[in-house]
């Protein structure tokens, strides 16, 4: 039997509204990813307004990998509906595996919105083939593994590029 494919789905918290990803919305979203603060524990620069773009055109158009699904959401603040952030999800269902990460931008941090947007994606993926979610963290950003711990997730032993890997209980990490 053949399985629908995965689409990520509007979705909705007490404060936000995450919806899918699209190119048009790099326009609101480049300000908001501008803070070369957001770059202090992942490395990189901010992109131009052109190659978020481009970049939301390719996470919009999906995997080129059939075994992976991309799943991205914009998280739109209610009440000034304004975008903040983004949330997201690896997901290979093959392999019951969802790597999740998130973004927020500084003016909305410390407000637990990462948390709230992370909650949201993590029991979207819970009506999914998905049995291990996994996350990956700098060890120094606090802020990060704060969401990470708010979704279940708990830190492992496991590294890469010098990131903790978080997942969720019970999983041997087999595939660290």
């Amino acid at each position: 039997m053949r399985r629908a494919p995965v689409r990520p789905a509007a979705l909705a918290t007490a404060r936000l509204d995450l919806l899918p990803l699209l190119p048009e919305h790099a326009d609101e979203m480049g300000p908001v990813l501008a803070d070369p603060a957001l770059h202090a524990f992942t490395g990189g620069a901010p992109l131009s307004r052109e190659a978020l773009r481009a970049r939301y055109e390719r996470l919009a158009a999906g995997s080129p990998d059939p075994a992976v699904v991309w799943a991205n959401w914009v998280l739109r603040l209610r009440g000034p509906g304004r975008l903040v952030g983004t949330v997201q999800a690896t997901i290979v269902p093959g392999d019951g595996l969802a790597e999740l990460a998130w973004v927020v931008g500084v003016p909305w941090q410390g407000h637990g919105f990462a948390s709230e947007a992370a909650r949201a994606l993590a029991g979207w993926l819970e009506g999914l083939p998905v049995e291990r979610l996994v996350a990956h963290v700098h060890p120094d950003h606090a802020a990060s593994a704060a969401v990470a711990r708010a979704c279940g997730l708990r830190p492992t032993g496991h590294r890469r590029d010098g990131e903790v890997r978080w997942q969720s209980p019970g999983v041997d990490g087999a595939h660290a």
